[in-house]
């Protein structure tokens, strides 16, 4: 069989394309990047360019390619995609060389890893994280290349699942050993890039991160114990490695994510509080309603500050002083506002100076951000609050740098430095007179024009240029006569004659020559400022982070003042007090005019533990539920709250189980979603944590549902932590359990009936509900009447037979009898044996029936033994 023939450039191709078969190989011929094969197909269909196909030796191949010009608009397109992109670049000047010009990939661009404006989204985090599956802990780390920020945790997978939820990684690296781990674990929602296992090594890992940071020892980031998370940030800074992405001084620090530090909100609570996504299109996160902060380092701190809630009392307080400040000193607010609004993204400039990919006008952006900051720095140093003036006196105010760029550059400099008008004149002799030389021409033109007309008697000559044979002189014909011997014939057109002499050539030369070394040093020129500025690295992220917390402490200010927001109280006590409670979001999308029905909230864990709230859907019960969780998040950021008065006993935990959502794709049903969310939070509760439960049970049967439900309510009553419980149901049978149990409390969120309807007052008021009132929801959805009717003579009938009051009977004489169990001595061998059968259930593989008849098999052991201490 005959060898298929394979031209140079296509075997280059195929040599460099093997090294990086999960990339999209962007291959530079000429003034094109280029396409081939499969990856030709697939950008074709992402960037809507030409497919076309070409003669590859003996075979055709698919080709598609874009101008090199248009990178930075096709290549974001690609990436976005999901794509990993190799650029493949000329490595030498295809006029030296007369074989195959030498070519290699300078970046491999993907989604974790990308630089470029295009790309990112200034008020977001583009973090590229990686998971490591160790013996004990996973390990989670994540760094955004275009800020610097590298954090590092590590702990169980429902917090590295938290985390992944919050910090919402563009990528993940994951070991090829545990793809199906991770799948199991997290999903498959990722982006996900599997690497060689030999990247998860310990040793590996923490030479990567010393050869790094230049240090012998990772103990002055406070990250040295974390083995598991220390692995994964190794397996980071591999991938940059492999991406070719080399200059990264300012990635200057690692840091712990502190899970001591922060409240503890699962991936369940994150969903179910919609904090900044939602599954719902269009809907309008929390994010979307607080956020006023008017740079892009603020918005991306404020996300950090909802995902991370303080729990130091006197961090928190440090905060809403601040807030409180700026709202008293409204002169001060308006002015700070207004600097930090002429702030760009110093951070990411910064970035872009440290991996040379900053532009000379990203320069002057940076300076003149710089500048702004000056003010600021004045201002809060002169203010009346401690934590400003902190703000004051660490800011820098990088004299010298400003001043080096301003000398430096054009301030009107251009986008790229090939467009040249880089420098500011001034700056450097040589590049002043070689521009006297290249742009004075027409003065030296028009003098040359004037003598040679004199010289020859021929007054319409005319100097021009064109891209031939450069500068000529044209004459008419009927002057021709009087051309000089010396001028050089090169043109004839109709009318006239074109020619050149000795004195344009050598003019024409002096002015290529001109420009070429003015684009030369002016390269020069700006790629040695570059350099210089990174001794500067530090001080600009420094100020980038201070600028960060006051706009974010600023919009908290703005959002008080917007929407009425007070000061909540923020201490160590154990209650949690709301007068007058809103609704963050649901205010902000009333009917103009219409007034939010606010409602009070009060837990404790002495009388009023838990609440149980009754009442019908679409009453109001999830609002009253989402707004307290909300609430307490927003006061523990450092931000006044949606209340008239709020008083709230630091909490650690919040959990929330809040309407019904399938997860078919994972094989679960809305009963199994509710069950795993369920036990997840009884797994988990603290003294300190805020439970909301919100319709629990009603994923199964009637039975079942108010049997689960008053068997959950019960082991949080009991519980020795006391978790302070919301617990909305549409089971009013469950209001039975205020009788039996000290600390649960009935609450109902009132209605109006009326003749034929039910109006919502949206009101919390003591004491249970009566009714579930499903039959009206139904007709105020427009079911047909056929339907209605007979609802409610079956509602009639199953009402006579007193079924749920049976139920909620045997409920409540089960719980007082076991509640009365206290008369065992704790020595009694029958407690033993109870023990001992408890201890070798299987939890994991019971089943709800299975557990009903093992605690009715322990209860009969001890209704027995009762019997026989009263005989």
């Amino acid at each position: 069989m005959a060898k298929k023939k394979v031209t140079p450039l296509m075997k280059q191709y195929n040599t460099i394309k093997t090294k990086y078969p999960d990339a999209m190989l962007l291959f530079r011929v000429g003034d094109f990047y280029e396409t081939f094969g499969e990856d030709a197909v697939k950008a074709a269909g992402i960037l809507n360019i030409t497919l076309t196909n070409r003669n590859n030796g003996s075979e055709r191949t698919e080709l598609a390619g874009f101008p090199h010009h248009s990178l930075n608009t096709y290549l974001p397109k690609l990436v976005k995609a999901g794509c990993r992109v190799a650029i493949c670049d000329q490595l030498e000047d295809p006029k030296l060389t007369k074989k195959i010009v030498k070519r290699g990939v300078t970046e491999l661009v993907t989604p974790g890893v990308a630089l470029n404006d295009e790309v990112l989204n200034a008020r977001s985090n583009n973090f590229l994280g990686a998971v490591y599956f160790g013996k004990r802990n996973l390990g989670v780390s994540f760094l955004d290349v275009s800020t610097g920020e590298y954090l590092t945790a590590q702990g169980d997978e429902a917090y590295i699942d938290k985390l992944l939820q919050n910090f919402a990684p563009s990528e993940i690296l994951i070991s090829k050993k545990h793809k199906k781990d991770f799948y199991e674990a997290f999903g498959s929602d990722f982006h996900t890039f599997f690497i060689e296992d030999w990247v998860f090594q310990t040793d590996y890992a923490y030479e990567s991160l010393n050869k790094h940071f230049k240090t012998n020892t990772l103990k002055g980031f406070g990250v040295d114990h974390l083995e598991e998370g220390v692995i994964a940030s190794g397996a980071i800074l591999h991938y940059l490695g492999e991406t070719q992405h080399h200059k990264l001084q300012h990635i200057s620090r690692i840091n712990r994510i502190a899970e001591d530090e922060y409240v503890w909100m699962d991936r369940f609570t994150i969903r179910n509080l919609e904090l900044y996504h939602s599954a719902f299109a269009k809907a309008i996160t929390l994010l979307d309603v607080i956020d006023k902060t008017t740079s892009p380092m603020g918005a991306r701190l404020l996300k950090r500050w909802l995902a991370l809630p303080l729990k130091n009392v006197e961090k928190i307080t440090k905060r809403h002083d601040v807030v409180q400040y700026l709202l008293e000193q409204e002169v001060l607010f308006e002015k700070l506002r207004h600097q930090i609004k002429q702030i760009g993204d110093v951070e990411r400039l910064i970035s872009k100076v440290a991996t040379g990919k900053v532009s000379p006008r990203e320069v002057i952006q940076l300076k003149n951000s710089l500048e702004a900051m000056v003010p600021i720095k004045a201002q809060a140093s002169q203010a009346g609050n401690e934590a400003l003036k902190i703000i004051g006196e660490q800011l820098q105010d990088c004299e010298i740098l400003r001043s080096k760029i301003k000398e430096t550059l054009n301030e009107e400099a251009p986008v790229n430095v090939l467009k040249g008008n880089t420098i500011a004149s001034g700056f450097h002799s040589e590049l002043d007179n070689l521009r006297d030389l290249a742009f004075s021409g027409k003065e030296y033109l028009d003098k040359m024009l004037e003598r040679e007309s004199e010289r020859t008697g021929i007054t319409s000559l005319k100097i021009a240029s064109n891209n031939v044979f450069g500068y000529y002189i044209e004459v008419r014909n009927t002057h021709k006569d009087k051309v000089p011997e010396e001028w050089i014939r090169k043109q004839t057109l109709v009318n006239a004659e074109r020619y050149i002499t000795e004195e344009l050539k050598e003019y024409e030369s002096k002015i290529l020559g001109a420009e070429e070394r003015i684009l030369a040093i002016e390269q020069q020129l700006f790629s040695e400022l570059v350099g210089w500025m990174m001794q500067f690295i530090p001080q600009v992220q420094n100020n980038a982070g201070l600028i960060a917390q006051l706009d974010v402490l600023c919009s908290f200010a703005q959002l008080a003042r917007d929407n009425n927001y007070v000061r909540p109280k923020v201490d160590d006590s154990q209650a949690l007090s709301i007068k007058d409670g809103r609704h963050p979001v649901i205010e902000k999308q009333l009917p103009l005019g219409e007034a939010y029905i606010t409602n009070d909230v009060y837990l404790d864990r002495e009388s009023q533990q838990m609440i149980m709230i009754t009442g019908p859907n679409m009453s109001g019960k999830s609002a009253i539920l989402r707004q307290t969780a909300l609430i307490v998040l927003l006061a523990q950021m450092g931000s006044f709250v949606p209340a008239s008065e709020a008083h709230i006993g630091m909490v650690d935990k919040i959990f929330t189980r809040v309407g019904a959502s399938d997860n078919i794709s994972m094989g679960e049903s809305t009963f199994m979603v509710e069950m795993n969310e369920t036990a997840s939070i009884l797994n988990n509760i603290s003294d300190r944590s805020l439970v909301l439960l919100d319709e629990i049970g009603r994923g199964t049967s009637t039975y079942d549902g108010i049997s689960i439900a008053w068997a959950i309510s019960e082991y949080l009553h009991e519980h020795p932590g006391r978790p302070k419980t919301l617990f909305a149901t549409h089971y009013h049978e469950l209001n039975e359990m205020s009788e039996t149990f000290e600390r649960v409390k009935n609450y109902n969120v009132s209605v109006k009936e009326l003749k034929d309807n039910v109006l919502f007052l949206r009101k919390l008021v003591p004491g249970g509900s009566a009714h579930s009132f499903g039959i009206h929801v139904a007709k105020m959805a427009g079911m047909p009447q056929q339907v209605l009717r007979r609802a409610t003579k079956m509602m009639e009938k199953l009402e006579k037979s007193h079924g749920s009051e049976e139920l909620t009977g045997k409920l409540k004489t089960a719980a007082e009898e076991e509640m009365q169990l206290s008369f065992f001595n704790l020595d009694d061998p029958l407690l033993e044996e109870i023990k001992d059968e408890i201890l070798h259930i299987d939890i994991d593989t019971l089943t709800p029936v299975e557990a009903l008849m093992k605690l009715n098999e322990i209860k009969r052991m001890l209704v027995k033994k009762k019997s026989n201490t009263a005989s």
